[in-house]
């Protein structure tokens, strides 16, 4: 599907939060936060709502976004 070093296309992550039932509103209520407050995740870095979304597909953040955790993966010697 996509390659280790490649970030998964928006519409990849939302097909695979609906393919578990749910959309990113409703990821975003859950969780306490506001309907469209989740969809920043696909315009900028923010660690919260990326490990809110990498959790619910049972993944890591750096999974879905290898390009936004490169460095700090790299800085921790791994």
């Amino acid at each position: 599907m996509m390659t280790k070093s490649q970030d998964w296309h928006p519409e990849d992550i939302k097909a695979a939060i609906r393919k578990r039932g749910m959309t990113t509103s409703q990821l975003s209520r859950i969780n306490g936060l506001a309907d469209s407050t989740l969809r920043n995740v696909f315009r900028h870095h923010w660690p919260k709502g990326e490990l809110i979304i990498a959790e619910y597909l049972e993944l890591k953040p750096i999974d879905i976004w290898p390009s936004r955790y490169k460095k700090t993966v790299q800085k921790a010697g791994m």
